[in-house]
């Protein structure tokens, strides 16, 4: 029993001062691979050269506000950013929250103004110059609360001199007027191709992963200009498949309906076999495809298919857009897959 309880037969507690041996820390790659400098960033050439001007003419560095899809380089190249200008002290100049999980009032009137009230270290360990402001970054930004938005304009105010904020967001629109009239706004882009090609194999080379051209093409194509996404798909295959990772493995990771099942549906939809066509979708959601990766794949088939009329297309995507958002609210599921596929039979058909 005693065996049992300390980890089966033949195992045995260990006694006096032996030393067990720290298990090797593992980054994440997407932390890994950051960049380390403002150098080091890529494709967002207008904040580079913004930031660059601050960091190497000693420009004012503005309040701002990057916004853009996720995964094109926003928390890094502040990050990036925040190193070069403060050095050592950056753990001690930057406070970076995640709006999304702390969006209230009482962040802003705690955190975020006891952060700006401390005094700063100005002493660099390189003896390089260190400005005498502060850095708090707002990841998310676009979940916060209009009352927390509000008070956060006022403390942006008070605390200017000391203080400068960077807010960090998907969707600009949902940021209040105050807010975006007191920043510089700098929008991402997705990355291009090529820049992405080139971080896959630097990544590939370092780590030493097994991966074709044609799967390192098809992760290119399911992250669809979104880094992040594309590095945390590469670390996950190179853990499951070490000798070699294929297309498939790809599409598997990424939860991809295979496409012939999309046209299935299709097919069916045009046949006027409502059964058949639920039932080719009942299977997709019971072998574990999310509805919304379903829905993203039939609108990009439907668009592609040129036997379809641009009318019925625009009632189709009409309706997918409409089940998209019904989702975001907490819809069912299977109900909104049901109101879809009945337009698309209903178009079909005609």
């Amino acid at each position: 029993m005693e065996q049992f309880l300390i980890g089966g037969s033949g195992a045995k507690a260990s006694t006096g001062g032996g030393k067990k041996k720290a298990a090797p820390r593992v980054l994440p790659w997407i932390e890994k691979y950051r960049p380390k400098g403002v150098n080091d960033v890529c494709a967002q050439e207008e904040v580079v050269a913004m930031l660059k001007a601050v960091l190497i003419e000693g420009k004012e560095l503005p309040n701002m506000l990057f916004y853009g899809p996720p995964g094109t380089g926003k928390t890094s190249t502040i990050l990036a950013m925040a190193r070069d200008m403060f050095g050592n002290l950056a753990s001690e100049r930057v406070c970076e929250l995640n709006a999304s999980d702390e969006r209230g009032i009482a962040v802003v009137r705690e955190k975020v103004k006891n952060f700006a009230m401390t005094t700063a270290n100005s002493q660099r360990a390189d003896g390089k110059k260190c400005p005498n402001f502060k850095l708090i970054i707002l990841d998310e930004a676009d979940s916060m609360t209009k009352s927390a938005q509000e008070a956060l304009r006022r403390t942006m105010e008070v605390y200017s001199k000391s203080t400068r904020f960077c807010l960090l967001c998907n969707y600009v629109s949902r940021i209040i007027d105050p807010i975006t009239s007191r920043t510089a706004k700098f929008r991402f882009r997705l990355l291009p191709k090529e820049i992405q090609y080139n971080q896959i194999r630097h990544i590939r080379e370092a780590e030493n992963v097994q991966i074709s051209e044609n799967a390192v093409e098809e992760l290119i194509s399911v992250a669809a200009g979104d880094m992040r996404r594309a590095v945390n798909f590469l670390q996950s295959l190179h853990r499951l498949h070490e000798d070699e990772i294929t297309p498939d493995d790809v599409r598997d990771v990424a939860i991809l309906c295979p496409a012939e099942k999309i046209d299935e549906v299709i097919r069916e939809a045009r046949s006027k076999s409502y059964e058949n066509m639920l039932t080719k979708v009942q299977a997709l959601l019971q072998d574990g495809y999310p509805a919304g990766q379903f829905m993203h794949q039939l609108q990009d088939a439907v668009i592609a298919d040129d036997a379809i009329e641009d009318f019925q297309k625009v009632n189709i995507i009409n309706q997918i857009g409409k089940a998209d958002h019904a989702l975001t609210d907490g819809a069912d599921e299977k109900v909104q897959i049901l109101a879809i596929v009945s337009v698309l039979q209903r178009e079909l058909s005609r």
